[in-house]
């Protein structure tokens, strides 16, 4: 007895495919704006962070070496020195973050120490000024303070 084989043809139709495809359009086009509002969170997360942890190394720097160090803002070049402060890459020169370079792509947007762009840290910590940093990454914003009577870092 010989058997009939069927020939079956696997695959998908053109309109499954088509479905399967607006159903990937719509969902990318709700996580699109989520992920970009999550992505500049992070990035303004982390660059408040960082800048919190440098105002925390001037700090420590300047009660070591029992001698003030500066911390030095631009806001048109979205970048900040530790002056004083070695580079912890080895690299000649003061301590230099660019901010609106990766990982960060964010912007120092406002820089307040009593009217000044810069704080300092005396030989005992304390700052000359108290302040404020503002940074914004991706239409997300962060706030760094300076405590004036203590010199501590806080992200508010």
């Amino acid at each position: 007895m010989h058997r009939a084989e069927a020939t079956e043809h696997g695959g998908f139709t053109l309109m499954e495919v088509l479905l399967v495809v607006a159903i990937l359009a719509i969902f990318a086009g709700l996580a699109a704006p989520r992920y970009g509002r999550a992505s500049g969170r992070y990035r303004a997360d982390l660059a408040a962070r960082r800048l919190v942890a440098d105002l925390r190394l001037a700090q420590s720097c300047a009660k070591a070496a029992s001698t003030s160090r500066t911390v030095s803002f631009s806001t048109a070049t979205h970048q900040y020195q530790l002056l004083n402060v070695p580079a912890p890459d080895g690299r000649p020169g003061d301590y230099t973050v660019a901010l609106s370079s990766s990982p960060y792509l964010a912007n120092l947007v406002n820089v307040n120490f009593n009217d000044n762009t810069q704080v300092t840290f005396d030989g005992w910590g304390l700052p000359d000024n108290g302040g404020t940093v503002i940074i914004a990454a991706g239409g997300q914003q962060r706030t760094v303070l300076v405590d004036g009577s203590t010199g501590r870092a806080t992200l508010q």
